[in-house]
């Protein structure tokens, strides 16, 4: 039960660690010379402009920041309501709040990545012409794999949180 539980904690954390990076990191739209994400776009590894209300859909690009910050966010939370449960939970029962939080973290995740999915090509069309290479130049970069990879991993630990009993 020991090897489980340590099996458990470390799967969490993994996941919470794929979660911050994937919201900090600036690789979620990758070319030769520049690279972008939620928060801002580089060019030539050292112009770095902030995304702001002169943006064309803003208002998308923060419904995506608002939901990783959100899942990463429910994530640890869960994670220290796991660890609360753990200690006084009665035997036999199961983690359902934590398995609750967790899986409210897994759909944060999925609807900021199918967000920035469907309208990254808007989000960079829309804008001026230095942005619109981004569309036909790039591709989704590691951090946009790591969302979704931390939102499996989300998943997962959400369903085995719902199955675990409490266990001596």
């Amino acid at each position: 039960m020991l090897v489980l539980l340590a099996f458990i904690i470390v799967f969490h954390i993994t996941s919470a660690a794929l979660l911050f990076i994937a919201t900090i990191d600036n690789a979620w739209w990758v070319g030769e010379e520049f690279f972008a994400d939620v928060w801002r776009v580089c060019m030539n590894n050292t112009n770095c402009t902030e995304i702001g209300d002169n943006y064309a859909d803003y208002s998308t690009l923060q419904a995506i920041q608002a939901t990783m910050i959100l899942s990463t966010i429910l994530c640890c939370i869960a994670f220290m309501i796991f660890l609360l449960q753990l200690f006084r939970l009665k035997q036999g029962d199961r983690f359902v709040l934590t398995s609750i939080i967790q899986l409210m973290s897994c759909l944060c995740v999925m609807i900021a990545v199918s967000i920035y999915t469907d309208q990254r090509q808007d989000l960079h069309q829309k804008n001026s012409e230095q942005y619109y290479r981004f569309t036909s130049e790039g591709r989704y970069g590691y951090s946009f794999i790591l969302a979704w990879v931390a939102f499996a991993f989300t998943f997962i630990s959400g369903i085995m949180y719902l199955i675990l009993r409490k266990r001596k």
